[in-house]
């Protein structure tokens, strides 16, 4: 437990607040738990990424600028997503650049945190009482690794879950081939990189593989259940938060 009392916002992103919001309630809890009080803000939607990534440069600009002004002055902001959080750390400011919000945009980049990170690297912690009788192996998500240099935290985190037998996963740098339009618009390619990911999942013979976006615990569930597989993707946080059933 952490001394003193922190306050921070929970960033929970799009795809968790409309599909996956266990994971949201997980990463408060994970929060809660080491003393940090935990602030959602109703009209906290999104961050502007898809609009962004799409090349609708307007569209991003007007939600991204929202999410500035509902972050002003909030102070820690943290997200179960490598992916939004590099969002808003490498490229809000070029979104932002040159208007009157670059200053604002600048302030949130250095306040704002994905989950794994803000729990090692911030509060100092790894073992946060988590249990999972079974064998996990990690997959890194792309932005998470690639922008934030994430991947240390979340092995660190998952190597304290009492009972669990954490085992590597081959290229697990390598993209699950989900990409946001991408999987859409490149769909040949999409699954083709998703045949490989499930391989090597299998080669692990492991009860879960757990990721740090829900994006690509999508795309590689959706590998897993088309293949009949037993192993089972989840978000890291469940997994920290114990909400996650040994089979």
């Amino acid at each position: 437990m952490t001394t003193g009392r922190r306050r921070a916002v929970l960033f929970a992103t799009c795809i968790v607040d409309q599909l996956y919001p266990t994971v949201g309630l997980a990463a408060a809890e994970l929060l809660e738990q080491q003393g940090v009080t935990v602030e959602v803000p109703p009209d906290l939607l999104c961050c502007g990424q898809m609009a962004f990534n799409a090349g609708f440069r307007d569209d991003a600009y007007a939600v991204a600028g929202r999410t500035l002004e509902v972050l002003r002055g909030k102070g820690d902001v943290v997200m179960p997503s490598g992916s939004c959080a590099a969002m808003i750390r490498h490229l809000y400011h070029e979104l932002f650049a040159h208007t009157p919000f670059a200053d604002m945009a600048a302030d949130l980049a250095h306040r704002t945190y994905e989950l794994s990170e803000y729990l090692v690297d911030v509060l100092g912690v790894t073992d946060v009482g988590a249990r999972f009788n079974g064998r996990i192996t990690y997959h890194d998500a792309c932005h998470g690794l690639r922008f934030l240099g994430l991947g240390a935290q979340a092995r660190a985190l998952l190597g304290r879950v009492q009972g669990a037998e954490v085992v590597p996963l081959p290229g697990c740098d390598q993209c699950c081939g989900f990409g946001g339009l991408f999987a859409v618009k490149q769909h040949t390619i999409s699954t083709a990189m998703l045949d490989r990911k499930i391989e090597a999942i299998a080669s692990t013979d492991a009860d879960l593989v757990v990721t740090g976006d829900v994006s690509c615990m999508t795309q590689i569930a959706g590998g897993l259940s088309r293949r009949n597989m037993p192993t089972r993707a989840r978000h890291l946080a469940e997994v920290l938060a114990n909400m996650v059933d040994a089979r």
